[in-house]
Parts: C-alpha cells; structure tokens; sequence
C-alpha cells in the first residue's frame, strides 16, 4: 500500500448497527460481508450508510442488531448490475474498528482526486446556491472510486469555477438521500443516494499549492 493510497481517502463513522451482516464476496479466501450503520447528524435527523467489514474484523467485534461500531476506512465505488443496467454503488470499506470515543467526530471523511465529469450548479427555489461533481480518487492497482459531492454556498461557487481534470482536497461527510425513481410501468420507487455533503474544499496545484474557497 503506498502513502498516497493511505491517505487521499479517509473515513471516520460512528453509528448503530440497524441491518444484520450479509455476505457479499471473498476475496483470497476471506469473506466480507455488507450492513448499514445509523449515523447521527448535528441534527435530529440521521443517516443510514453502508459499510462493507471482513470477517475476521466481525469475529473480533459485537456487530449485532443495536449495537455501535467506530470504523475507520475508505469510501469506494463499484459497479453493479441491477435491473440489467450498470449502476455505481457506494459502500465504506472498513479498514479497522476502534474504540468508541464521544468525542470523535461520528461522521468525517476526507478525500483528495480530480474532478471527472463538468460540475453542475445551481440554485433551490429558496435560492440556496449548490454544485454537484464526481471526484476520481486513486487507489492502488491502478483503479479509482468514482465518488458524488455536493457543495453549498460558497463552496458551491467555488467548485463551478473548476475544471474536468483540477485536483482538489475536500473535508465533509457522507449523508445518505431517498428520491423517488420512475419506473417504466408508470410507478415510483424509493431508491437511496449516498454522497459527500462538502464543508471545506481546497484546489490543489501541481506545485502542492493550496488554493482554498473565500
């Protein structure tokens, strides 16, 4: 693993267990399996994420239905073929669980990559400014997670005025969102988001400058 792989993506959550474990592949002859953390906002309000744990981290932890888990990790994207289209799906994948801590952050992530498809801004009817890019972080092996932001206010500004291909750092967290998505019979369905709510930004040069929002 090299330091860049380390360290341009990293995830701290603290929630509820509030899906069992289910197996979803193995890898070397270990399994991982996949269940969802409920994650605590500033407000009432709370997320409900994804995490994907291996095996032996699950023989090591109490990871049943209520119980709180602290994992640290990366947060990755895949490809999955789901109502016979490719959909990117999202997931934290666990690199260790620690020690619960009151005073941690229960909801940090921090990533560094290149912005891959033209930011899209724009404003709510209540006139709040947003931008919605798709970071592309490396990892090893030459792969990359593909991962959705959204930025608000001045960030937002900000992130409009980059281009495809600008490197940038940014601190926030992951937040979950249901919409609703037409089906082709004429009827909706409750399907679930996952994105990086970004709460400071910074574009970074070639020479390691720093260039931060105003």
């Amino acid at each position: 693993m090299n330091y860049e792989e380390m360290n341009n993506n990293r995830v701290t959550l603290t929630g509820k267990v509030v899906e069992e474990a289910k197996f979803s592949h193995e890898v070397f002859g270990e399994g991982f399996y996949e269940l969802k953390l409920e994650v605590p906002r500033l407000s009432a309000q709370t997320d409900l994420l994804p995490i994907t744990v291996s095996e032996r981290l699950l023989s090591l932890h109490d990871a049943a239905l209520g119980s709180t888990l602290t994992v640290v990790g990366q947060f990755r994207s895949y490809n999955k073929i789901d109502e016979e289209r490719s959909r990117l799906m999202l997931t934290v994948f666990v690199r260790d669980i620690i020690e619960f801590d009151e005073e941690l952050n229960p909801n940090s992530i921090e990533l560094e990559g290149y912005i891959c498809k033209p930011p899209l801004y724009r404003t709510t009817p209540f006139k709040r400014e947003i931008c919605d890019l798709l970071l592309a972080v490396n990892r090893a092996y030459n792969k990359s997670d593909y991962i959705p932001c959204i930025a608000w206010g001045r960030n937002a500004r900000f992130v409009n005025g980059l281009a495809v291909g600008d490197r940038v750092a940014v601190l926030g967290r992951i937040q979950s969102r249901e919409y609703q998505k037409l089906q082709e019979d004429g009827t909706y369905k409750t399907k679930t988001a996952y994105e990086v709510s970004i709460s400071r930004v910074s574009s970074v040069q070639e020479t390691s400058e720093v260039r931060q929002a105003n």
